[in-house]
């Protein structure tokens, strides 16, 4: 009942329950009243013929079970939420329940959870049993958007290769995941100019990582791009710490080609990458951040790797 817009519709959905529960009661009361509708014990309908309606009364056993569904009913809305916003005198509710049950799944694996804390995320990613229980987290949390292979799809990264936007350190990812992200493109048709020179930028843009493009445009829009240059950088190679890609290799979050980033000039994006951080434990983010980690790296994980990946 929390995403009721005001109180009163916590009002009206608690008189209606009540109104529903009086009405059952009065249901019954009319219907128990024996009441001789013809000499025969009949209601006076007949159907094929000789099929009739007995005006008999409600056996006992319906009666009181029926009686006993509705103080059942009653007595429901008097512990538990139901009655529009009233909590019910046990306080229950589904949010707590899933508190105290998540509570308990974190008393039980807290000692699983501290001994891969103790590790580096190098150590983790060599480790076949944290792993796997690094799999199981993303797969909760992450797979939804990146994918279950994290390959990720258009306007979801791909967490397999060594592009990124943030940086791919391990402590980097653990930000990420326990903070989230925010990657703002504003619109720059204004800052760039008219269609054509959208055009022409677009085409530098996609000179910049040697994709097809038209040279004579790309040349013109060179001079141009200093308006994208503040946080793309002079050489278009980004900026990971704002989060800003880079515009000199071969990886198109948003899409490819000339459309995909004449529209993305014209209109902007904004990218958002949930926090994790009051969803799951630091030491469960210390995990996954090491299993994503991990993905980028081709082969097994050694120390000279480890060593080459600390920089974000």
């Amino acid at each position: 009942m929390s995403d009721f817009i005001n109180a009163g519709w916590g009002y009206y959905v608690a008189a209606v329950t009540v109104l529903g529960l009086v009405a059952c009661i009065a249901l019954l009361l009319i219907a128990a009243r024996r009441r001789v509708m013809a000499q025969d014990n009949t209601t006076g309908h007949v159907w094929d013929e000789d099929l009739r309606e007995l005006n008999n009364p409600l056996p006992r056993w319906w009666m009181w079970l029926f009686i006993l569904t509705v103080v059942f009913g009653a007595g429901y809305l008097a512990l538990y939420p139901g009655l529009g916003s009233a909590p019910g005198q046990l306080g229950w509710s589904s949010v707590g329940q899933y508190k105290e049950e998540q509570a308990a799944a974190n008393a039980v694996t807290a000692p699983m959870f501290a001994a891969f804390a103790a590790k580096t995320a190098p150590e983790l990613a060599r480790d076949p049993q944290a792993m796997a229980v690094g799999e199981r987290l993303f797969a909760n949390n992450c797979a939804a958007c990146h994918g279950s292979d994290a390959h990720g799809s258009k306007g979801f990264p791909n967490l397999t290769d060594q592009d990124w936007l943030w940086g791919g350190a391990p402590e980097r990812i653990e930000e990420t995941i326990r903070e989230g992200r925010v990657g703002i493109m504003p619109p720059m048709v204004a800052a760039v100019g008219n269609a054509d020179e959208v055009h022409q930028v677009a085409n530098y843009v996609l000179s910049l990582s040697g994709s097809p493009h038209d040279s004579l445009a790309a040349q013109l829009g060179k001079s141009k791009f200093v308006a994208c240059a503040a946080c793309h950088g002079p050489d278009g190679k980004g900026n990971q710490a704002l989060g800003v890609p880079n515009l000199s290799d071969k990886v198109w979050l948003h899409g490819w080609g000339e459309d995909a980033v004449v529209a993305m000039i014209n209109k902007g994006k904004t990218n958002v990458m949930p926090a994790h951080g009051e969803r799951l434990s630091a030491q469960q983010i210390h995990l996954l951040a090491a299993y994503v980690w991990g993905l980028s790296k081709s082969g097994p994980v050694t120390t000279a790797t480890a060593t080459t990946s600390a920089t974000p």
